[in-house]
């Protein structure tokens, strides 16, 4: 059994359709936005910049739709996290 914390000794209850939103790392603003559009295609979405490291290095996106059920969800997941031009998805 996996135990995801103290409190929680199963996965959560996620009831779809639901809202979910993806915060995106990288090093450039204007291609960590083309992934968003990509990933997204004719999804209504929502995407708002988010912040930046100290040296600028960094940036952050904070995007967001509706996904019909968890392998939807996996695969917009899945599609941030192998894109070369995103550091992190969370």
């Amino acid at each position: 059994m996996n135990i995801l914390d103290n409190n929680t000794p199963d996965k959560p209850e996620i009831n779809y359709p639901t809202h979910w939103g993806f915060k995106l790392i990288g090093r450039d603003k204007d291609k960590l936005l083309v992934c968003i559009k990509e990933a997204m295609g004719e999804k209504k979405h929502t995407c708002a910049v988010g912040n930046a490291s100290k040296t600028g290095k960094f940036h952050s996106y904070n995007a967001s739709c509706s996904v019909e059920s968890e392998e939807e969800r996996y695969k917009i997941f899945k599609y941030f996290e192998k894109h070369q031009d995103i550091d992190m998805v969370i």
